[in-house]
């Protein structure tokens, strides 16, 4: 708090933006505009403003008394409600000979602008003002740069011994300024962190930056610092998993590493249809797109979220989600037009280790990796508010819907379809999903229940016509290995069900049907 020599300086200031003088006890109106205008400091002077009850504008004493209750009126200006954000104040009473002043401190807000009752109030001089559209977004300009990002604020349970600092030059100094220059440095390596952000030299200590890049147990100040992969055997978490590893440590360490598990247990190589008569080899993801979707995830991440980096690979599909949901200036309506980065210091460092680019061209790389991999573009789910999710489908389950609507629009017989094996690996994708379901169901059948499902998605069908569609003409056999097995999994029903052998039977989808042949697009 002020003193009364400070005080008496003030009365007679040339430093009109600072003081306001009033010998009025009752203008609450005028009072919390001075306040506010105080708290904006638009000359960005970082000096406390004051609200002088009881002086002349001369800077004479007027004999106020202050009493308790106008200390507490004017108090209570703080947290009233009218002026927002909650402006930072003090209050105190000064006795001089001449008489009592009642003193309001202000401390300069670090959220401008400062509204009272939805105005911005600013000082211009000694003259106290409503603040113009360009003078609004010149305090939120302020605001902004007051806002330190997370990664570059101090980590202060942590001390330089807790970061490799051989790392930091190997991996970072090294290619940041080549090694003629950083060894021809002998400033302490406090200094040299210092000046690329990863050491706070105030506090003593490693920024987060640092202990998220070079950090030796960056989980023990970070607890959501790790990367979770789980395979599941179907299409949700619901279903068994298969496998399941948990990459952890710095991003030094961490990086290669997720980008071997990309490698070796993500992406597959298998044969898929392309013709009737031909197949080759084909990825399931590219995995340049994978590895640029995995490593925006790193880069982006809510580092203060205790929730890991997922990577979950279902039956036909990946999903990544990392805590954190758009940031900045990005936003729903202008993804990925705009982008915006919640940790700066961690992306430029990422930049400099080879591991992204920052040129905003990723999410268009990913889609066109994706599309000459046959695969349809990544679903960026921007809605979830903490978090971020990309979907991207599997090359199988993208051909199969092609080969289904093929198998539907194309009168195939069933000795075409046996004769050729690409056709049969395409049809596996929704194969494995109506087996899970259909346990007796025989493989050599499983064209004919695709074919089946496909043609009622139009409208409902007679036996004879589901007959014809497949191109089986033994009756017993195609009602005993394809139709009752359909009926028994709830894929499909009969319309008339009071009397399953009229002549005027048909079949159609159950609602369990149509939801499965919706998520192939059919």
């Amino acid at each position: 708090m002020i003193t009364k020599e400070e005080i008496q300086e003030l009365l007679h200031s040339t430093e009109t933006y600072r003081v306001e003088r009033t010998t009025s006890t009752n203008d609450m109106d005028k009072f919390q505009e001075a306040i506010c205008a105080f708290s904006n400091d638009l000359p960005n002077s970082r000096k406390n403003g004051y609200l002088i009850l009881g002086a002349y504008d001369n800077g004479t004493l007027s004999g106020l008394k202050v009493t308790d209750a106008l200390l507490k009126k004017i108090a209570a200006i703080r947290s009233d409600g009218n002026i927002l954000p909650v402006p930072v104040m003090s209050v105190d009473r000064f006795v001089f000979p001449e008489g009592e002043v009642l003193v309001a401190e202000v401390t300069p807000s670090m959220l401008p602008p400062v509204r009272y009752r939805g105005r911005t109030f600013i000082r211009i001089g000694p003259r106290r003002d409503i603040a113009t559209e360009a003078e609004e977004r010149l305090l939120a300009e302020k605001r902004t740069s007051y806002m330190a990002t997370f990664d570059t604020m101090p980590c202060l349970a942590a001390k330089l011994t807790d970061i490799d600092t051989e790392l930091v030059h190997s991996k970072f100094l090294e290619k940041l300024f080549g090694k003629e220059l950083l060894s021809a440095d002998k400033r302490p390596v406090e200094d040299q962190l210092s000046a690329v952000g990863m050491y706070d030299i105030e506090n003593n200590c490693p920024t987060n930056a640092a202990m998220v890049l070079f950090g030796k147990r960056p989980r023990h100040f970070m607890p959501g610092l790790y990367v979770q992969y789980v395979r599941f055997k179907g299409e949700d978490v619901s279903s068994e998993v298969e496998n399941e590893i948990q990459l952890e440590g710095n991003y030094c360490e961490l990086l290669p590493r997720l980008e071997s598990l990309l490698e070796l247990s993500v992406i597959k190589k298998k044969p898929v249809f392309v013709s009737m008569l031909r197949e080759e080899m084909v990825s399931n993801f590219p995995y340049t797109a994978i590895r640029e979707l995995v490593m925006n995830g790193c880069m982006h991440r809510d580092l203060q979220s205790n929730m890991p980096l997922r990577i979950y690979e279902f039956a036909h599909r990946l999903e990544i989600t990392n805590a954190g949901g758009l940031y900045g200036n990005a936003r729903p309506e202008n993804f990925p037009t705009i982008n915006d980065y919640r940790n700066p210091l961690i992306a430029s460092a990422m930049k400099t280790m080879g591991y992204v680019n920052m040129f905003n061209r990723g999410v268009g790389q990913v889609q066109t990796d994706l599309k000459e991999n046959g695969n349809p573009p990544a679903e960026f789910v921007v809605d979830l508010i903490t978090a971020f999710r990309v979907n991207v489908t599997d090359v199988a389950n993208s051909v199969i819907k092609i080969v289904v609507k093929d198998v539907v629009n194309t009168d195939l017989s069933q000795a075409v379809l046996s004769s050729v094996p690409s056709l049969s690996q395409a049809v596996t994708s929704l194969s494995q999903v109506l087996s899970q379901v259909c346990h007796k169901l025989e493989r050599e059948y499983y064209a004919s229940v695709i074919k089946v499902m496909a043609g009622l998605t139009k409208e409902p069908q007679s036996l004879r016509s589901l007959m014809q569609l497949t191109g089986d003409t033994n009756r017993g056999r195609f009602k005993n290995n394809v139709m009752r097995h359909l009926l028994d999994a709830g894929f499909i029903e009969p319309t008339i069900t009071d009397n399953p052998n009229s002549s005027k039977q048909k079949y159609t989808l159950t609602v369990k049907g149509k939801e499965l042949m919706k998520s192939y697009e059919i």
